[in-house]
């Protein structure tokens, strides 16, 4: 039903009731449009039906709108990340590394010539190497 006591159209949907989460109450799809008669303009967000007294208008505003985008975005990405971590968790297997054991010769070796430099004349113990 939309409307108002004084100018209502009313009809009766068949409709499918999903289990996943969702920021809207309703999706209206063109079978519901077709039985109202209705006209939607998502430009200004409004939908038009034709009623006993006149054109139904049914509105909303762009914040409301954006807020619902928001929301569901946000839903839309903890579902993602969610499902994504399930099937990560799944395919991965855990890795334990050995500290003791090196992992290659070359691990902490300069690729090229280094240079020690001083950086404390009065401690020669503290230097820095630098290398290009």
């Amino acid at each position: 039903m939309f409307g108002n006591r004084a100018n209502f159209c009313l009809e009766i949907l068949t409709y499918e009731v999903v289990d996943f989460l969702g920021s809207y109450h309703a999706i209206l799809g063109r079978p519901c449009y077709v039985k109202f008669m209705a006209i939607p303009n998502y430009t200004y967000l409004k939908l038009k039906m034709l009623g006993p007294n006149g054109v139904i208008t049914v509105s909303s505003t762009f914040s409301h709108a954006f807020t619902c985008d928001h929301e569901h975005f946000e839903l839309a990405i903890a579902v993602v990340n969610s499902s994504e971590l399930l099937r990560l968790g799944e395919s991965s297997t855990p890795a334990v590394l050995d500290c003791d054991e090196p992992t290659s010769s070359m691990a902490f070796c300069p690729l090229e010539e280094t240079k020690a430099v001083g950086i404390d004349p009065t401690d020669p113990t503290k230097t820095v190497h630098i290398g290009t």
